[in-house]
């Protein structure tokens, strides 16, 4: 059940004859998690895509001549047949898990999201939440569920990050070419774009769709940047994330209205709906207000809505659960909404009987789902003893998990290949393929991880030479940065939003201690951060600040590095690359957490407190280390930061240099083993996708199609 959105084609772009395939390749993200298709890029211009990595604008610029000299080399030629074929193949196959699991669909589902990370180069993410939601849609597209996503087109989308010399965090918002990125307008009746039109207070505010296609899957994307609207509604959908209240719920009321009014212009009946997180909320009161304009009662329009509805919560913490002015709220709802009582409106944004009059999304979807769910195991724990007095009991725990073609390094890849074959993706729906990885020769595997190691190595250099060329570093300075982070160096990963939550100092609480461990001069380790905080999150730059105020200090300098403009790619190369990663966030507030298990999955052996995924993950014993406190309460970080020096004293950074005569650390790799084998299905959105469909998405489809 494929779903096939029309859409008016982009520019054209001059490709010969015998490789214009390449521009359908360009077009779909399907490319970005297929090794041999991402390489093909490469092989095209090895420079030019280094330095540009978005296939659209790479392929406007592609001297006539390069192609020429591709038409005659044979190597390049087979490469581009087999990702064809590959391609082809994988869009057409009806053989999938989802068409064997189950007959059960009446419609696709329906996936609502505020941010979406598919790739660097579109930037319609800020972190994790988006970050998870793309390799939603890989997944889902990876094992046929058939899915419509659905979100906002941020034409500036999230901050870049740059830092200034004291650690100061500067935002730039740089606006995005449409033209040279693979976003097409849905077409409408007549070839025109789609639109669709929301009442507003004393006005209509349009919203065009457009389309990213993500393998198998559509992701459509509502864009209010158009000649119909006034100037000022036009810069609803332009930043991620805004600060103003009232533009953040303009902008959530064009996502989960405009959803529902999208769909039923294309003519598409859902199965099921899934409402990722509270920023889509208003999707169940427009479906409500549509069924009693049909003349169904609220009581009985609610109950059928319950029936269709997933929601999921991604935290805990107070600022993630998206709350507005009920009075704002009820301003927008008379006019979107007139079939529905301001003062049942009222009633559904509540969070108990005491409410101190604020409208929380949360508890809006909650009051609509048949199936609410936490992201780990314990943050179901947390959730249920949160929110089961709306759910009317306990929230079910869908731990999270990675998209793993999308962020395994090159090298473990190619090790996956030899030990798997070249179809080790289409094995990651059960666990008992994995456990051959065990069986692979110590010194490859850690050779691969080494590989990667150096890969990370050079490109954060080069982002280092940058950010000190421009703070007016010296030629001397600089000439010191090739010699930084050395590979053969103990390095600890740790790379996240800079919330304060999640205490990205906690490292810092004793820097003599913390000196004596970097710079053991037998066994140095170094430590790479990198992190953005929201520009309304003082707190959260105020801990940049500190890591890079330490960086330039002399007695951390070359073993404490902060990575400016943390993005999709600084991720890939920090997870793939690391020997350690850090996390260690104030219990229980770490919902589930992703980026370690990009790392493990790649071999990098994880030190965390046990919250999140890690309380899961932790009870293996054998793949990372464990600090802090058991339980849902934090010691204080005084007794986590120490328990943290004495890890690292006697447990981690020993072992990592106790190595044979051959210099490869025995004892390591096991561990590194170890970490793979437990995370790369158990952790993987494979798993977690299949999770949802048993669990939710397939029961919610058998109550029939959504009218």
């Amino acid at each position: 059940m494929l779903v096939e959105i029309p859409d008016i084609p982009g520019a054209q772009i001059a490709l010969p004859e015998e490789f214009d395939r390449l521009y359908d390749i360009a077009n779909n993200i399907w490319w970005a998690w297929d090794d041999e298709a991402s390489e093909l890029w490469s092989r095209i211009d090895a420079q030019r895509w280094h330095d540009v990595q978005n296939p659209i604008s790479f392929l406007q610029g592609v001297e006539p001549s390069t192609w020429e000299s591709l038409s005659a080399d044979a190597r390049f030629l087979a490469s581009y047949d087999n990702v064809v074929r590959r391609f082809d193949a994988y869009m057409a196959s009806e053989e999938t898990w989802a068409a064997e699991a189950s007959e059960d669909l009446t419609g696709p589902v329906v996936y609502l999201c505020t941010e979406y990370g598919l790739q660097t180069k579109l930037p319609f993410y800020s972190g994790g939440l988006g970050v998870l939601a793309g390799d939603h849609l890989k997944t889902a597209s990876d094992l046929g569920i058939p899915m419509v996503a659905i979100g906002l087109l941020f034409r500036r989308g999230y901050f870049r990050q740059a830092v200034d010399p004291g650690g100061g965090q500067q935002h730039y918002y740089p606006a995005l070419d449409l033209s040279r990125r693979p976003i097409h307008p849905v077409m409408g009746r007549g070839g025109s774009q789609l639109q669709v039109e929301l009442d507003f207070p004393g006005r209509s505010v349009m919203a065009a769709a457009w389309k990213v296609q993500v393998g198998r899957v559509p992701l459509i994307m509502l864009d209010t940047d158009v000649p119909e609207n006034d100037p000022a509604d036009r810069t609803i959908t332009h930043h991620l994330y805004v600060r103003g209240r009232d533009m953040r719920l303009a902008q959530e009321l064009v996502l989960g209205v405009g959803a529902v009014k999208v769909l039923r212009k294309l003519g598409i009946t859902p199965g099921a709906w899934h409402v990722n997180e509270g920023h889509a909320a208003f999707s169940v009161l427009e479906r409500t207000a549509r069924r009693m304009r049909d003349g169904i009662s609220f009581d009985e329009a609610q109950r059928q809505i319950k029936t269709k509805t997933l929601f999921t919560l991604h935290t805990p913490v107070p600022a993630g659960n998206e709350r507005f002015d009920l009075g704002a709220v009820l301003r927008y709802t008379d006019y979107l909404f007139p079939e529905v009582d301001a003062s049942q409106v009222a009633k559904l944004g509540r969070t108990n009987d005491h409410d101190d009059g604020a409208f929380d999304m949360g508890a809006l979807a909650i009051r609509f789902a048949s199936f609410v769910n936490g992201v780990s195991k314990r943050h179901g724990e947390v959730a249920t003893e949160q929110w089961s007095h709306l759910i009317g009991g306990p929230a079910h725990g869908v731990t999270n998990g990675v998209h793993v073609p999308t962020w395994v390094g090159h090298s473990i890849s190619r090790l996956f290949t030899e030990t798997l074959g070249t179809d080790w993706a289409s094995q990651l729906t059960s666990q008992e393929p994995w456990e051959a990885l065990r069986d692979v020769p110590d010194d490859e595997l850690w050779h691969a991880h080494l590989a990667q190691k150096n890969a990370m190595t050079r490109q954060v250099r080069r982002r280092l030479r940058a950010e000190f060329s421009r703070h007016g570093a010296s030629p001397d300075v600089l000439r010191e940065v090739r010699g930084m982070l050395p590979p053969d160096r103990l390095t600890i990963g740790f790379a996240r939003r800079f919330a304060t939550y999640k205490r990205a100092t906690l490292l810092l609480q004793d820097l003599p201690r913390l000196q004596a461990i970097m710079t053991n001069p037998e066994r140095p380790v170094q430590f790479v951060f990198a992190g953005k905080a929201h520009p309304a999150d003082a707190g959260g730059q105020d801990l940049i600040r500190r890591v890079v105020e330490l960086s330039q200090r002399p007695e951390f300098r070359g073993h404490l590095f902060f990575v400016e403009d943390y993005d999709m790619a600084v991720g890939r190369l920090l997870t793939a690359g690391c020997d350690v990663w850090l996390n260690n966030p104030v219990p229980p507030k770490e919902a589930s957490g992703t980026s370690g298990m990009k790392s493990a999955l790649n071999g990098g052996l994880n030190l965390s407190v046990p919250d999140g995924w890690w309380a899961e993950a932790a009870v293996n014993g054998q793949n990372g280390w464990t600090f802090g406190p058991d339980g849902l309460e934090a010691f204080g970080d005084d007794a986590d930061a120490a328990g943290l020096y004495e890890l690292l004293e006697n447990e981690v950074v020993p072992r990592f240099y106790d190595r044979d005569g051959d210099g490869v650390p025995k004892e390591w790799v096991k561990m590194m083993k170890e970490a793979i084998v437990s995370s790369v299905f158990d952790f993987s959105t494979h798993r977690m996708l299949m999770d949802y469909a048993n669990l939710a998405y397939f029961p919610l489809a058998r109550s029939g199609p959504d009218s």
